[in-house]
């Protein structure tokens, strides 16, 4: 039987709590520490008979792991992933990497001076539906890839922005939500090589933005359009469509649509449009739904964490992964703060 691996999450927050819970429900790894100055944290690992550390530097004192999930606080997640590299221990860092591209940078670089495994929380990646969906693009399904639209429409409710931050520069849609989306369609579609955007705060009036339109130019060619909105009621969102989190309530409909020459796919129910023989907007046009296993995409990524920690895998989203998708939400408040064409380097 093959040992377990031995991981240990920082943070008890939301994220970390679903973190610990998937670490202790997988058979290949074992929970060995919460890692938490709060003595809520403590109080966790107590409840659940693991152990308990103040900080990084004392867990590996008593029991180093043999992986680390960082879901701490942004703003300190390129200080806990500098330290975990340093003692030779690769890292899950939950999204975003940084709080800025060059402190992002400045982690990525050393993880890979030191050949750290590093990776980065983007965890839709693993969703099956995401790898069906990148399986017919890639296969040639669709033929050339010309656009594609995603719809990220939801409603937070007033009483969300009673918590002072979230009313403020950096805890918007943009940052918060539209990050995972840019990063699923730069898995599907390539790197994105320029941006424009702009965005508006009618509603609340809040420093951060409500709603936001950008425009995507991929290295390939393909032209993306993307709305994002938190002040919208409407089903047409990653959260609402897919049902991969069972706290949101599930509508049958589309979040993303992705065009080209010879057909399009719609997401996450993944209909195929096609013409079976000439391709015309005279003639029949039909729908081809392809199907997949639904798996959860949390347990899948702690499951290849342990794989790449074993070195049986590459890192699906690396930390280099994880800053190109940062480098493009950077340059999406950058060009609706400028009005200007942001390119991508």
């Amino acid at each position: 039987m093959t040992t377990k691996v031995k991981l240990a999450v920082l943070g008890a927050g939301l994220i970390g709590k679903r973190h610990i819970e998937h670490v202790q429900a997988e058979p290949e790894a074992e929970l060995i520490a919460i890692v938490d100055p709060s003595p809520s944290g403590r109080a966790l690992a107590e409840e659940i008979s693991v152990g308990w550390a103040p900080s990084f530097a004392s867990l590996i004192e008593t029991d180093k792991p043999d992986g680390v999930i960082i879901a701490t606080p942004n703003q300190v997640h390129v200080a806990n992933g500098l330290e975990s590299i340093a003692a030779g221990v690769p890292a899950l860092v939950e999204k975003p990497i940084a709080d800025d591209v060059a402190s992002a940078t400045r982690l990525v670089e050393a993880a890979e001076a030191a050949r750290v495994p590093l990776l980065v929380g983007h965890h839709r990646r693993h969703n099956p539906l995401i790898q069906k969906a990148k399986e017919a693009i890639e296969s040639g399904r669709l033929g050339q890839v010309l656009a594609v639209h995603g719809t990220c429409w939801f409603y937070k409710p007033d009483d969300y922005f009673d918590t002072a931050w979230r009313r403020e520069k950096g805890a918007g849609p943009i940052f918060l939500n539209l990050i995972h989306d840019v990063d699923n369609l730069r898995y599907l579609c390539g790197d994105v090589v320029s941006v424009q955007a702009v965005e508006s705060n009618a509603v609340r009036g809040n420093a951060v933005e409500e709603t936001a339109a950008i425009l995507l130019r991929f290295r390939s060619g393909a032209l993306g359009t993307i709305t994002v909105s938190d002040s919208i009621v409407a089903p047409w969102s990653w959260e609402l469509t897919t049902g991969e989190n069972p706290a949101y309530p599930h509508a049958a409909e589309s979040c993303y649509h992705i065009g080209g020459t010879h057909g399009s796919l719609t997401v996450p129910y993944l209909d195929v449009w096609h013409n079976e023989e000439k391709r015309s907007w005279w003639e029949p046009i039909h729908r081809t739904r392809l199907s997949f296993e639904p798996e959860d995409p949390l347990t899948l990524q702690i499951r290849h964490f342990c794989k790449v920690i074993r070195g049986d895998e590459p890192p699906l989203v690396s930390g280099r992964e994880g800053l190109s998708t940062l480098k493009v939400i950077t340059a999406v408040k950058q060009a609706a703060a400028t009005g200007q064409l942001i390119t991508i380097t």
